[in-house]
């Protein structure tokens, strides 16, 4: 999208400036090799364990201690439990559509999956009018889906290139949350007759929830749960108060952190702290708005590209323990914030230009980081106590 395409130049100006949230020092043997960086509260040792992925995009931890990788040409992709990277695909999945900035997206296991063997996927599928993303479920057997079938389909399709979304996140009910990016067309993100530029909430076979903001109305979708959003690649639940937390690609700046409510406007493009490219002037009506619910952290004057989001739980860094992981495209970085309550009271940028650019952060069983980078020989990297 327009807002992962910044690079690293500004990042660089604000270092030489002194402009200090952005701290990493001590040795890198090599961007690719085994190394160890001392951060604000732990030192990190960063290793490549998987590479040859191509533009991975999201990742899941199978009970098993296998993982499953999507990667965005339309692969789902198994890494054994002793790190080796399958040579065959999982077989058995959808057609994929590879448009712009769309393909093979989410990977979400259902809650019961020890039960069940539920996997979803969100993906980029082509029909009437364009392209639009779509939800799949299937049982995972081996190397196989099976019994997969299509849950959600956004509506309408456009035949824009970028803001598929989509994150998948089960909620502490067993709800699914979907995110929708606004496809490109900005004002769509306001209408409750569109998915697009949308938060929407589903049971886990695709019915619709009698309790939704929206049901029962005739100007509007009843799968959506929230809206006013641009491009939410980022989300995750709480893990106090099990509310769910999501961060959003600006435009030029305006990158923001939400906490989403029921029935909730999110502001875009009426209301937003980012400005038109190039030109930079501003979008909508600035940066608040009656009846918009603000961003509870945001990113100004440049966006850093925001993409994947974890709280830490785990013990390998138990002073990350309730702090918020998320991976920056463009700044090509890992980015901590600190919460207290529903604020954002500190900011650390870590691993600058380490691991390339972050699509997606999870902590697995383990309680170390694992970070997908978004590169045409894309890895999987581990991060433990150094």
């Amino acid at each position: 999208m327009p807002s992962e395409r910044w690079g690293t130049r500004f990042v660089a100006a604000l270092l030489a400036r002194g402009c200090g949230v952005l701290l990493l020092v001590g040795g890198a043997t090599s961007a690719w090799g085994q190394s160890v960086h001392q951060t604000e509260e732990h030192a990190v040792r960063v290793e490549p364990v998987v590479r040859g992925l191509q533009h991975p995009w999201s990742l899941a931890f199978l009970p098993d201690g296998r993982i499953l990788v999507t990667e965005r040409p339309g692969r789902l992709r198994i890494i054994s439990a002793d790190l080796r990277l399958q040579p065959q695909a999982v077989a058995g999945l959808p057609p994929v559509a590879q448009h712009g900035q769309g393909g093979l997206l989410d990977v979400a296991l259902h809650p019961g999956f020890a039960g069940n063997a539920l996997v979803y996927l969100a993906f980029a599928a082509s029909g009437p009018g364009g392209y639009g993303t779509e939800v799949v479920r299937g049982r995972l057997a081996g190397d196989r889906l099976e019994d997969v079938r299509v849950i959600f389909r956004m509506a309408p399709k456009t035949g824009g290139a970028v803001h598929f979304g989509a994150r998948l996140v089960f909620d502490a009910e067993g709800y699914l949350f979907v995110t929708l990016g606004e496809r490109g067309e900005r004002d769509q993100s306001q209408r409750l007759d569109s998915h697009l530029g949308k938060i929407v909430r589903l049971h886990d076979d695709g019915r619709i929830p009698v309790d939704n903001p929206f049901g029962g109305r005739t100007d509007a979708r009843a799968e959506i749960w929230s809206y006013g959003h641009r491009n939410v690649q980022g989300a995750a639940l709480h893990p106090v108060t099990r509310a769910l937390w999501v961060h959003e690609h600006g435009p030029q700046g305006g990158d923001e952190v939400n906490v989403v409510r029921r029935g909730a406007n999110y502001g875009w493009p009426v209301a937003t702290y980012g400005a038109n490219y190039g030109s930079g002037t501003r979008i909508g009506e600035g940066a608040t708005r009656a009846g918009v619910t603000p961003p509870i952290h945001h990113w100004v004057p440049r966006s850093i590209a925001p993409s994947g989001m974890a709280f830490y739980q785990g013990e390998a860094f138990p002073r990350w323990r309730g702090d918020v992981l998320l991976g920056a495209l463009a700044s090509r970085a890992l980015v901590r914030l600190r919460p207290d309550g529903e604020r954002v009271v500190h900011e650390e940028r870590m691993l600058f230009d380490v691991v390339g650019r972050v699509r997606d952060v999870r902590v697995g069983p383990d309680g170390r980081v694992w970070v997908l980078t978004d590169h045409a020989d894309g890895a999987l990297v581990r991060l433990s106590p150094g």
